[in-house]
């Protein structure tokens, strides 16, 4: 059974977390003044030498293990080498020390039981302490111990240390949190910075092709160019001059992303029946020599030759002959690949470095704590999570690393971004880890999503630091769900306000994408080829960011069907004409003297306002102002977060979240979906009667002066006429000002009927009756 709605339980929390303190007093500095600092026990283990030898066989095959109370952490094992190097680290992490002292020892790994070879002790209240920008601690050489203290032969290279999450050695050290986590898992759990490969529009313009041989001269070939990039194919229209030159002069599009490993493939095909197409010959052309513009100024075309393949004995061949194709192709470094939905866009940038202006300020990201996550799966017959951050921003994508088994992590993780446009969005989402137990490669398990926050720069007020917990809400087929918060310290810093005061005069996207538009459906496809490109080139990583993550940070399925979202939109449109709908209801009120003293002071304003009307604009002007100084004592405090209520998450129809859930093309059985088919027509039927009953007011204003009606349009044009000859001799603040006090002219002067002059265009004809 759902719970019953709550607002309070998905509002945004204002929080005061103790932002860069220092444990103990001590006044130590820190760049990471956005985080809780959490202390640490560093332990590095460089190298060893002269390790003695356990075995009957004389070899050694060592490893260390590093034990503090409870935990415990192993390097890998060398085999038959007695000066192995490991230069590992380890932390522990200080809340969760349960040991005074440190021990670490060496051992030579056997079949039966590994062998003792030596150890080293440190009492923690004699580890020295270090915060960056101090540099690192020099390792030194240890003798090692026997377990009754004399010194055995072999030495150890060690340091050790306190230090925050702050230091260098932080991401790649092993942690004592992650103990349980196998070896093959580690990579999995730890912390990374991504970029997104650099992308390019490709253009390539099919101009025409020369001396075609078709396989069969007896008709007139039907030709068109396919294109292929990776797993992106384009063709152009059949040719119209169905010769052996044919042209097209068609731009197909494409998204490339450096380094450019794949050829564009070029093939000139004839379509001989439906379903069945001949090559006439094909091209291969590498993206490394293809030219760059940054501007609309045209490049020099030219003549590709094209490869025949013919099959001969089973074998395939190529046989170049004379026939060739006519292209210019480049790759545009004027334009932004959208990559993002482009309401919630990070990066405005063209491509092409040279075009970028200065950045106008830093992003600065605190990710802190969650508080009350779900658990996402079962193991070992109980609940649990093991939650990780990702943030993107601009082409920089970054990875906490996952807290093992918690409803309550502590990430504590700082990260700053370039801001290029203050009118961008940086979005964080929380992610269950399904891979630490070599997941990756059994039963193809997907990381679960928990929540996503997006946060406009432009909401934010420069200089402040903003902490809230922000709800993790995600919408499922049983309803909205709130699986926790997420705690968050954000800090936009402004280098020159001057600059960004500029950008808000300037356009949004780079100047290509206006000066060269392209269409809508060109931008869909080549966003659909770009979050496709990228989600490929980030699962490669290592430790991969999987394509699920990526598909949920990018809003990639943003623009399907769903009767929740119409609904939503319909309502915000609602919301936009609300005011428009007040001041209309109010000006009938005026007009029907409902408060006889404002009516007064309203004509008294309207009389003002003709005899002087240069105080019009203003007099609009100067109200505004007022209007936006008395609202400035309830701004918004607190940056934008995620609004069920907006979102129409709390009230949607079970049936409706679950044809938003459905696949596309969709799984549903036949009678879902005619039930589903028969309510969309039934909102389209409504939808088409709105347009239609558009498309007939404005088919009748056309009609004034189209004599289809020709009495309707003889009395309009002499009215016309008579207006004209009124108008030149009466002053025009005259006809104002009659025109308003019969507007507002006493209810008693009123009556129910419509005006003439509605009366009259109700009557003017309309197409309709030309409508099957």
């Amino acid at each position: 059974m759902q719970r019953p709605f709550r607002p309070e339980e998905y509002s945004l929390k204002e929080t005061s977390p103790h932002l860069g303190g220092a444990a103990s007093g001590d006044k130590l500095t820190t760049t990471y003044d956005l985080v809780e600092q959490m202390q640490y026990l560093y332990v590095r283990v460089g190298k060893a030498k002269e390790l003695p030898s356990k075995d009957v066989t004389g070899s050694c095959d060592p490893y260390v293990e590093v034990k503090l109370g409870n935990y415990k952490g192993t390097t890998r094992h060398f085999e038959k080498k007695t000066n192995p190097e490991w230069n590992q680290v380890f932390a522990f992490s200080k809340e969760r020390i349960q040991s005074s002292v440190v021990e670490i020892t060496v051992k030579d790994k056997d079949f039966v039981k590994d062998d003792f070879i030596g150890r080293v002790l440190f009492d923690l209240n004699e580890v020295p302490k270090r915060v960056p920008p101090d540099s690192p601690l020099a390792p030194q050489w240890y003798r090692l111990e026997e377990r009754n203290g004399h010194k055995v032969k072999g030495e150890l290279m060690l340091a050790v240390w306190m230090g925050t999450q702050a230091d260098e050695a932080f991401p790649e050290a092993w942690h004592s949190d992650a103990a349980s986590v196998p070896g093959d898992g580690l990579a999995s759990i730890r912390s990374k910075v991504y970029l997104t490969p650099k992308l390019w529009y490709l253009r390539v313009n099919v101009i025409e092709a020369q001396d075609l041989i078709p396989n069969d001269r007896t008709r007139f070939p039907e030709v068109y160019v396919k294109a292929m990039l990776g797993n992106q194919a384009l063709r152009t229209r059949p040719s119209p001059s169905r010769t052996l030159n044919p042209m097209w002069n068609e731009d197909l599009m494409f998204v490339a992303a450096e380094p450019f490993e794949e050829h564009l493939i070029l093939s000139v095909e004839d379509r001989i029946a439906p379903g069945k197409d001949d090559v006439l010959g094909r091209t291969a052309i590498s993206l490394q020599h293809v030219p760059r513009r940054l501007d609309h100024k045209l490049l020099n075309s030219q003549w590709y030759n094209l490869a025949k393949h013919v099959i001969v004995d089973g074998e395939q061949k190529e046989t170049k002959f004379s026939s060739r194709v006519h292209l210019r192709i480049c790759l545009e470094g004027g334009y932004h690949v959208l990559d993002e939905s482009t309401h919630y866009s990070s990066d405005l940038r063209p491509t092409a470095k040279p075009l970028w202006k200065h950045s106008i300020g830093i992003l600065e990201l605190g990710i802190l704590t969650a508080q009350g996550l779900l658990p996402m799966k079962t193991k070992d017959g109980r609940g649990t999570t093991d939650a990780y951050c990702v943030a993107k921003y601009g082409q920089k994508w970054v990875r906490t690393r996952t807290i093992i088994d918690s409803f309550t992590p502590k990430w504590n993780e700082q990260y700053t971004w370039e801001v290029y446009d203050p009118c961008t969005v940086i979005t964080i989402g929380v992610f269950d880890n399904c891979h630490l137990n070599g997941g990756e490669k059994a039963n193809g398990a997907r990381d679960t999503r928990i929540g996503k926050v997006r946060i406009r720069l432009s909401t934010l007020e420069t200089d402040r630091v903003y902490t809230h917990a922000y709800p993790l809400i995600v919408l499922t087929p049983a309803g909205v769900k709130k699986m926790g918060e997420v705690q968050l310290a954000v800090r936009f810093t402004c280098s020159s306000l001057l600059n960004m005061m500029h950008l808000y005069s300037q356009p949004l996207l780079p100047k290509m994408h206006y000066v060269h538009p392209l269409s809508v459906i060109q931008v869909d496809n080549l966003r659909r080829q770009a979050t496709n490109i990228v989600s490929t080139r980030l699962s490669r990583a290592e430790p991969p960011l999987r394509k699920e993550i990526v598909e949920y940070m990018l809003d990639v399925d943003s623009h399907m069907w769903s009767m929740r979202k119409s609904k939503a939109n319909f309502f915000r449109i609602m919301g936009v004409l609300s005011p428009l709908i007040a001041v209309a209801k109010w000006f009938d009120q005026i007009c029907h003297w409902r408060n006889p003293l404002t009516t007064i002071l309203i004509h008294i304003l309207f009389v003002i306002l003709v005899l002087y009307p240069e105080l019009i604009l203003p007099t609009i002007f100067l109200y505004l102002f007022l209007i936006g100084v008395w609202y400035y004592r309830w701004r918004p405090r607190q940056p934008p977060h995620m609004d069920t209520r907006l979102s129409h998450a709390e009230s949607a129809h079970p049936d409706e979240l679950d044809e938003e859930f459905d696949t596309f093309p969709t799984s549903r059985p036949p009678d879902i979906v005619r039930m589903r088919y028969d309510r969309l027509r039934s909102v389209a039927g409504r939808i088409q009667t709105v347009v239609g009953d558009l498309a007939t007011q404005g088919e009748r204003l056309q009609s004034l002066l189209s004599w289809r009606d020709p009495r309707a349009t003889a009395l309009f044009v002499t009215f016309c006429f008579v207006a004209a000859i009124v108008l030149y001799v009466t002053p025009f603040r005259v006809v104002v000002f009659l025109a308003g006090l019969y507007t507002l002219r006493h209810p008693r002067f009123r009556h129910r009927m419509p005006s003439v002059p509605l009366n009259f265009f109700r009557r003017l004809p309309a197409r309709t009756d030309s409508m099957l």
